[in-house]
C-alpha cells in the first residue's frame, strides 16, 4: 500500500493494515514520507477514530523497528521507568540507581523539559560535565559496568518517531492518544526491554488534568505495550503539587541528593520512587509483590547503595568523580533568593502546577522555544506542602532568579498560582491507581 493509499484509508475512517503502518514508519525514518504526509497522517488519526487496538500496536512496533534495537547479554533483568511529565518529578534519578543497587540493569533513555515540565536530562546536565549524548559502546558499558545509564536518544533509536513528532509539534496533533502512545513505547521497545512501569500523571502540573483521561492513557499505553510483548503496568499519580519540594534543574538534583543520602525520608517524592520500582521488581520477577518490590528499593536508598550507583553514574557519564560527597558545592547557585510570604492566616489549598512551571520556565529553568538555553540555578525550593497551616509573612517557597526583577516577576505569577483556605483541604491519594 503506498502512502496515499494509507492516507486514504485513514481519511475514510478505517485503519490501514500493520504493513501499511509499517510501510509509513519506514518512510518517516528513509525520508521518503514527506512532511506534508506526515502532518496529513496525524491530523487523519486526530480527527478520525483513531487506530484501534490493533493499529496502534502495529504502529508502535513498526516506529520502534524503524531504526536500531538494542539487545542484551545481561545478568539481570533490564527494566525501565517512564513518566508522561509533570512538576518536580525526580523521580528518575533515584529509581535508576536504586534498581541498579538490586541487580538490574537500567538504559533509561529520556527526554527534555516540555512546556511547563522538566526534563531528565536537562536536570542532569546541572551537574558540571556530565555528558547525556553517550555512544551505543559507551551507553552499554556503563550499564553493564554500572547497572544504570540516563542518556538522549541516540539517531538510530526510533527515527520514525523523532521526525513525526518534529511534525505533530507544529501541527498541534500532540495530544492524541494513538500518537503518544506510539512515541512513548517505541523508544521502550527499541531499548530492549524485559518490563516497563509507567507514572502516568493527572493534576494541576501534569499534561492531563482529568483523571478519566489520565485513566483512558494508561489504559491504553499498558494495553499496546502488553500487544507488543512488553510486560507493563501503569500507576495513575497526583500532580496537584510538585513531587518533590524543589522545581528547577539544580535544585531538584539537590532534592535528590537529599533522598539519597538520608536527609529526606518519607516523603511523596520516596514513596512513590520506591512503589514505581516494586511495582517493576515484582513484572522483573525480583520480588514477590510490588510491596515487597518497594522495600527492597527503600533499602538500597536508606543503606546507601543507592547513592553508590548514583555517584558511579555520574562519573561514568563524565561528571565528577567526587559528586557524592561534594555536591552542594559543585550544584549551580543562582544570585538572587527571595522567599515568597504567604499574605494572610489560612492553609495552603490549591496549587496550579502549569503556573508555577512556566514561571520556571521565565526565570530561565525551562524552554519557551526549541533552542532556548537554561540556566541551570534557578526556579523554587523550600516548597510548602499542601495542606500547610500558615501565618501571615510564613515562606510558602524560595525564589532562586538570576536577578531582582526575575525574582519579582515569579514572585507575582506565583501569588496568582496559590490559594490559601480557612479549613484544610482533603488530601488526594498520591498514588490513585494501579493499571496492570
Amino acid at each position: 500500500m503506498s502512502v496515499r493509499d494509507c492516507l486514504s484509508t485513514l481519511r475514510r475512517g478505517d485503519v490501514p493494515t500493520p504493513d501499511a503502518l509499517a510501510a509509513f514508519a519506514a518512510g518517516l525514518s528513509d525520508g521518503t514520507v514527506s512532511d506534508a504526509q506526515a502532518g496529513a497522517f496525524a491530523m487523519a488519526v486526530c480527527m478520525g477514530p483513531g487506530l484501534g487496538d490493533a493499529g496502534r500496536v502495529a504502529l508502535t512496533a513498526a516506529m520502534a523497528d524503524s531504526g536500531h534495537r538494542l539487545d542484551w547479554d545481561l545478568p539481570g533483568p533490564v527494566i525501565d521507568k517512564h513518566s508522561t511529565g509533570g512538576v518536580g518529578d525526580a523521580v528518575s534519578l533515584i529509581l535508576a540507581p536504586a534498581l541498579a543497587a538490586l541487580g538490574c540493569h537500567v538504559p533509561m533513555i529520556s527526554g527534555r523539559g516540555l512546556g511547563h515540565t522538566g526534563g531528565t536530562l536537562d536536570k542532569l546536565e546541572a551537574i558540571p560535565g556530565l555528558r547525556v549524548d553517550l555512544s551505543e559502546d559507551a551507553f552499554r558499558a556503563l550499564v553493564a559496568d554500572t547497572g544504570c545509564a540516563i542518556v538522549a536518544a541516540s539517531a538510530d533509536i526510533a527515527p520514525a518517531d523523532k521526525r513525526l513528532y518534529a511534525v505533530r509539534d507544529v501541527t498541534a496533533t500532540v495530544d492524541q492518544v494513538d500518537l503518544i502512545t506510539a512515541s512513548i513505547l517505541s523508544k521502550k521497545l527499541a531499548a530492549g526491554l524485559d518490563a516497563l512501569v509507567l507514572d502516568v500523571k493527572c493534576g494541576s502540573g501534569a499534561f492531563m488534568h482529568d483523571p478519566a483521561h489520565a485513566r483512558d492513557l494508561a489504559r491504553t499505553l499498558v494495553d499496546t505495550a502488553t500487544g507488543a510483548s512488553l510486560p507493563c503496568r501503569a500507576l495513575i499519580t497526583a500532580m496537584d503539587q510538585p513531587l518533590a519540594s524543589a522545581m528547577g534543574n539544580a535544585l531538584e538534583v539537590a532534592a535528590v541528593m537529599a533522598v539519597l543520602t538520608g536527609a529526606a525520608r518519607d516523603t511523596p517524592l520516596v514513596r512513590l520512587s520506591c512503589a514505581l520500582g516494586g511495582a517493576v521488581l515484582h513484572m522483573a520477577g525480583r520480588a514477590d509483590s510490588p510491596g515487597d518490590g518497594a522495600a527492597l528499593v527503600s533499602d538500597a536508598i536508606a543503606d546507601g547503595r543507592a547513592l553508590a550507583r548514583f555517584g558511579a553514574m555520574i562519573a561514568g557519564q563524565g561528571g565528577p568523580t567526587e559528586f557524592t560527597d561534594a555536591w552542594a558545592d559543585l550544584l549551580p547557585r543562582a544570585p538572587v533568593t527571595l522567599d515568597l510570604p504567604a499574605p494572610r492566616h489560612g492553609y495552603l489549598a490549591t496549587m496550579d502546577g502549569t503556573a508555577m512551571g512556566n514561571a520556571v520556565v521565565a526565570l530561565g529553568g525551562g524552554r519557551a522555544r526549541d533552542g532556548d538555553t537554561i540556566d541551570p540555578a534557578v526556579g523554587l525550593d523550600r516548597i510548602a506542602p499542601l495542606g500547610t497551616r500558615l501565618a501571615p509573612g510564613d515562606p510558602i517557597c524560595r525564589i532562586h532568579a538570576r536577578t531582582e526583577p526575575d525574582a519579582a516577576r515569579a514572585a507575582d505569577a506565583l501569588r496568582a498560582a496559590i490559594t490559601l483556605s480557612d479549613a484544610p483541604p482533603d488530601p488526594a491519594p498520591l498514588i490513585a491507581e494501579r493499571i496492570a
